[in-house]
């Protein structure tokens, strides 16, 4: 049950002590800490009874539709807090907010149901990247939770990946205790996340210069700008690495005025394998290792029902030149530039001891080889690696330096896990056998925890910008700048009737696909996508050149903020497969760095490629938000960013 306070908001879950129903207990976590634990409140047959969520014993079945009261407690079940908001308007209204027809709405609806519970709505990028975007995402996976389809063959399930951070039984080394001198972190992060706006010292009324993040973080847009703001504090350096905010973000120009105001951003370093889109900007480049040439442990995703771990590993010899750091030679990379920091600066939990008396840190590879090992024991433990895959292990790398490959070292580090290392490298990771992925008709790899439909941490939250209360369940909720106001009231869509979009083609999928040549001869040019009747509209046809205008980009171009400006102008493809009314490009061209732009260097000039400028890239024609000014259109609860609301007018050049 959730508690309605007196406007009949949904607030906190009922507490079972509260109305006397079951007394606070002491129980202690997994960690042996004891905490108080407070029982929750279901009704059965119109009566309360007290619940425990997480007990896996004792099931409850209680009524779904409840609108009550308990002890003078106006409550409701989360189900019909849910019914109500899907309910607060009608399937025609529904209709035409989202654009398709009541009969698609319902035949939908009729077949996703059918299924049982073998059916999913799987979601990623197309709902999320919206102001609203946190809701649409919630919405999505509420359906999930009404199918009853978590951990069930073809629902929604969780992804699973084999342990590299140990603390397990039978892993060798735990991390988290092999930190000599750890230092705990303080203070509020300079994003804002995980504390209450309202909460800080910082308070100073709404809205608040920049949003708070209390439920999200790792939140992009926000790294630059805050610091070009100040807020909550200056920055006096910055260390980038393996991304470029100026390009990949929606109004991403913002982030190079910021990166070139010295007075807001006094030192900017980083590490790239060439000198991209913003680390052009960067006062410092330090070399870095391309993916054949790096460890990476790549994690997994919920599209996968199998635990994995998949293991990048170096299979050529790095291409930057070799630094001593800790008295060991190694290639110049991120992980050398941050042990080379952490030798300068003496800090502890590096170096000789690093991991704990005789557990020494000197080389990434001391870092790595232990993550290995502990994939290699994670539950049940791999075999040990024969004769023959030990010869096939050291035969396959023996090209490979020793600053990268030290067979010798490596078996020192793992220990007696060095076979299990090996076997587990040799396979490029560690992946579950097919037979072990499903349990009948439900997946191994479960979520096995607690699931709402309707979220009390979200519902304990308030805008940064407004004050108000976030629902704690999936609700619509408009498009919005920070300050709550509709584009069309923030005066961004009168003169711009194009809905701009952006998208993925298989050829050319990231900001650094353009250098490879293979790809860029199948598709060296990429274009704005439009609709017949636009192209009639506005008098295209395919190959016309058109540039892209925004109400927060009229001159239509990328200010570089170096003495050029490049304009976002692109070729016209005229399909029918887009919608009416919409214009989409794909990522991955139109560069200004990343080779495309002549460089000197040493005195040396380095010609740019020119195919590597081919093309556009609009993202800056998106949406800065009115308010922030230096920032894009953002969802202020979940933290995504707006690629999808952005209104814009195509004019032919």
């Amino acid at each position: 049950m959730v508690k309605l306070d007196k406007d009949g908001r949904p607030g906190k879950f009922l507490r079972a002590h509260k109305i006397g129903l079951a007394q606070v207990e002491k129980r202690k976590d997994k960690e042996g800490k004891e905490h108080d634990f407070e029982f929750l409140v279901a009704m059965k047959g119109g009566n309360p009874l007290a619940v425990d969520p997480n007990d896996e014993k004792t099931a409850v079945t209680g009524d779904l539709l409840v609108n009550a009261e308990i002890k003078g407690i106006k409550v409701q079940s989360g189900l019909q807090i849910l019914a109500d908001s899907s309910l607060s308007k009608t399937m025609e209204e529904w209709s035409r907010i989202c654009g398709i027809s009541v009969k698609d709405i319902e035949d939908t609806a009729r077949e996703l149901t059918s299924y049982g519970k073998k059916a999913v709505v799987d979601v990623h990028r197309g709902v999320a990247q919206h102001t609203n975007g946190f809701y649409n995402v919630t919405s999505a996976m509420t359906i999930n939770l009404l199918l009853g389809n978590f951990d069930w063959k073809g629902g929604m399930i969780a992804a699973s990946t084999y342990n590299t951070t140990g603390g397990k039984e039978g892993q060798p080394f735990a991390f988290s205790g092999l930190a000599p001198g750890k230092t705990s972190k303080f203070g509020i992060s300079s994003i804002r996340h995980d504390i209450k706006y309202e909460d800080t010292t910082l308070f100073t009324g709404y809205p608040a210069r920049r949003n708070w993040w209390p439920i999200s973080s790792d939140i992009y847009q926000e790294i630059i700008p805050s610091m070009g703001d100040a807020y909550p504090y200056p920055a006096k350096a910055v260390f980038s690495y393996m991304g470029t905010p100026a390009y990949s973000l929606p109004a991403g120009h913002t982030n190079i005025e910021i990166l070139t105001d010295v007075n807001k951003i006094p030192l900017y370093f980083t590490t790239d394998i060439l000198i991209g889109t913003t680390t052009m900007y960067a006062d410092y480049i330090f070399p870095d290792l391309s993916y054949l040439e790096r460890w990476e442990m790549q994690g997994s995703h919920p599209n996968m029902p199998a635990k994995v771990q998949p293991i990048r590993q170096p299979v050529i010899a790095p291409i930057p030149e070799t630094v001593k750091v800790y008295g060991e030679e190694m290639p110049c990379c991120f992980e050398a530039v941050i042990m080379a920091l952490a030798e300068k600066l003496g800090l502890k939990g590096f170096g000789k001891d690093g991991f704990g008396p005789g557990q020494d840190f000197t080389k990434p590879d001391d870092f790595y080889i232990r993550m290995v090992a502990n994939v290699a024991t994670d539950g049940s433990p791999v075999p040990d690696a024969d004769d023959k895959e030990m010869k096939l292990f050291l035969e396959s790398r023996k090209h490979l330096p020793k600053t990268i490959f030290d067979p010798e070292r490596w078996e020192k580090i793992a220990g007696p896990n060095w076979r299990k290392v090996i076997y587990v490298l040799n396979r490029g990771g560690r992946f579950q056998d097919y037979k072990e992925i499903y349990k009948g008709d439900q997946v191994a790899n479960q979520y096995r925890r607690l699931i709402n439909i309707y979220q009390e941490k979200t519902a304990g939250t308030k805008s940064a910008f407004t004050g108000k209360q976030n629902p704690g369940y999936a609700t619509y909720i408009p498009v919005s700048t920070a300050l709550g106001k509709t584009p069309k009231e923030a005066g961004l869509e009168e003169g711009y009737p194009i809905h701009l979009i952006t998208q993925r083609d298989v050829l050319m999928t990231k900001s650094r696909t353009i250098p490879n040549y293979w790809l860029l001869s199948i598709l060296p040019e990429n274009a704005m996508i439009i609709n017949p009747l636009d192209a009639r509209k506005i008098g295209l046809k395919d190959g016309d050149r058109v540039r892209v205008v925004s109400a927060t980009n009229k001159e239509g171009l990328w200010d570089l903020r170096n003495g050029t400006k490049k304009p976002m102008i692109g070729k016209v493809k005229v399909t029918e497969t887009i919608m009416p009314g919409v214009t989409t490009f794909t990522l991955g061209h139109g560069h200004w760095a990343t080779g495309a732009a002549d460089v000197t260097i040493d005195g040396k000039l380095i010609n740019g490629d020119p195919r590597r400028a081919t093309g556009i890239h609009a993202n800056a024609a998106m949406w800065v938000d009115p308010y922030l000014k230096n920032t894009c259109m953002l969802d202020p609860v979940g933290g995504s960013v707006s690629f999808y609301d952005t209104k814009v007018r195509l004019i032919k050049v």
